[in-house]
């Protein structure tokens, strides 16, 4: 079966449920769909969020730079104007790539209005963090303390550095650097009320957790430990901070980044005008929007479709959007997890010695498939392509043989059924999952390249959730019978992740019509 062509040279990788989807994966097999054709993948663009979110892409882990570095011939890796971005990270990650031949640098363009990111956004995360739990007593919310959204705070407060004060005055930015960590310091100390004890933990905290996170780049050579012992910003009373120290290392880190500072928007509409294609990279996913998600679980950046041309800085146009997701659920943090699998069920134990956050190491909780969530992210956000991956982590090892689980709708205690996600959260926390049982296999499917060549009760399985998720997104519509519904409405199940490796994917996937005939 040849696969479909793709309605737009744009491409948005998006995830549809909350993060954690595999969405890295997807980049390197569009460019080897394209390879070759006058439609190559010339530019994989960051769309939004910051070193917040973790992508993995050809067994290379990433948090702030584009995962299409993984791709040599991809010429441009762009960071757009959606973005906060430390320039302090952009070497942490660039030079191992390089060490390991992955050309980075020379092909990175860092647009000008993408907001910088420091030190004082880091200490901000972990003081509101200790604000939540010791001054509200409410449970922290899991931030990966990397400061992304006291950075877009800065934005929406009209504070912003961008990258083009690394192009300016070396004393401007000092200004400004400073004015920022004054701000920071009275917030820390009479805002949030962290004590004198929890002020000078913080800079352990975050020197452990770098040098925990940059433990290869250590190996290889490329830094030393102290290069990630943030310390030196410490002032010499309690909240306060070594200007100096602080003001040298992020001037060094960004204006050596001078080079690599631009305007995206013109690389974006040359390769555009000269056909070739465009792949946004979203962090998070459709659920963790700041405006569509349920704070105060969410990101600070928009994470669907939409964004690609704000951040971009083009006009708005057709647009490919790429759904991903997984066979089954995952959440960290304090999510309302409707779908989420009791611990001691011997599917949950399996698949949570796999669930890691890829930016924070944080153990994921696990769940059952959630067709509300994806039906919706298809019935508001819309998306022409869908990829599921680790359908492989379902197959049954163990004792264990029971029934998969899908989620089709929610109910509430006096058994009213809800077939989308509500937008109150309190009603939604109140909600209970509505399953519908599928057989599972015990064949390894890992090696299994071909639709026809999985299990029947793999296939039945797969067909479901294509099935249930299509059912939410149209409910309501065309008299509820699925047959009606024109297939230009219907996404294209394009590829299913049977493993981690790119090798891993089932791609003659049949149609939308012939799947739900399947269920």
């Amino acid at each position: 079966m040849s696969l479909l062509p793709f309605s737009s040279q744009l491409i948005a990788d998006v995830g549809i449920s909350f993060g954690d989807e595999g969405k890295g994966r997807l980049i390197p097999e569009l460019a080897s769909e394209l390879r070759g054709t006058p439609a190559a993948v010339s530019v994989v663009l960051k769309v939004n969020g910051g070193a917040n979110s973790g992508h993995t892409a050809a067994g290379i882990k990433l948090n702030l730079l584009p995962a299409g570095v993984v791709e040599r011939e991809i010429a441009h890796l762009a960071i757009g104007c959606g973005v906060v971005a430390d320039p302090r990270k952009v070497w942490w990650e660039a030079l191992p790539l390089e060490k390991k031949g992955y050309p980075t640098l020379s092909r990175l363009l860092i647009d000008e209005r993408a907001m910088v990111s420091d030190f004082t956004h880091r200490l901000l995360d972990l003081a509101w963090e200790d604000y939540r739990s010791n001054v509200l007593r409410e449970e922290p919310r899991g931030s990966t303390g990397r400061g992304i959204t006291p950075a877009f705070c800065d934005e929406t407060g009209q504070w912003q550095i961008t990258f083009a004060d690394f192009l300016a005055s070396p004393n401007d930015y000092r200004k400004k650097l400073a004015q920022r960590a004054d701000r920071a310091c009275r917030t820390i100390q009479h805002v949030c009320q962290v004590s004198a004890a929890t002020w000078d933990s913080f800079f352990e905290k975050l020197t452990a957790a770098e040098r925990r996170a940059n433990a290869e780049a250590i190996e290889l050579g490329v830094f030393s430990a102290g290069e990630f012992d943030f310390n030196r910003f410490k002032g010499s009373a309690p909240f306060t901070l070594n200007l100096d120290a602080l003001a040298d290392t992020y001037w060094h880190a960004g204006s050596s980044l001078a080079k690599n500072i631009g305007e995206v928007r013109e690389l974006i509409r040359s390769e555009v005008r000269a056909g070739r294609t465009i792949i946004g990279e979203f962090g998070q996913s459709y659920w963790l929007d700041k405006r569509h998600g349920f704070s105060p679980n969410v990101t600070a950046s928009h994470t669907f479709s939409p964004e690609f041309f704000e951040s971009a800085g083009i006009p708005l146009q057709r647009i490919h959007t790429f759904g991903v997701a997984k066979a089954y659920d995952t959440k960290v943090g304090t999510h309302t997890f409707i779908t989420q699998m009791d611990d001691a069920h011997p599917l949950a134990a399996k698949l949570k010695q796999i669930e890691f956050g890829t930016s924070t190491g944080r153990q994921r909780m696990v769940g059952w498939f959630d067709a509300v969530e994806k039906g919706d992210a298809l019935r508001y956000g819309g998306y022409q392509d869908l990829m599921i991956n680790k359908a492989d982590a379902l197959t049954h090892d163990g004792d264990w043989l029971g029934d998969l689980l899908i989620c089709t709708a929610y109910e509430d205690a006096s058994g009213k059924r809800y077939h989308h996600v509500p937008r109150n959260e309190a009603i939604r926390r109140a909600l209970r999952p509505v399953y519908t049982k599928h057989a599972g296999w015990t064949e390894d499917i890992s090696k299994i390249r071909s639709f026809a060549d999985l299990p029947e009760n793999a296939r039945h399985y797969v067909a479901a959730m294509y099935r249930t998720t299509i059912e939410v997104a149209f409910h309501g519509d065309y008299g509820n019978d699925l047959s009606r519904i024109p297939a230009s409405a219907l996404p294209n199940f394009r590829y299913l992740g049977v493993g981690p490796e790119p090798s891993q994917l089932i791609k003659d996937i049949p149609t939308a019509t012939e799947l739900l005939k399947l269920t």
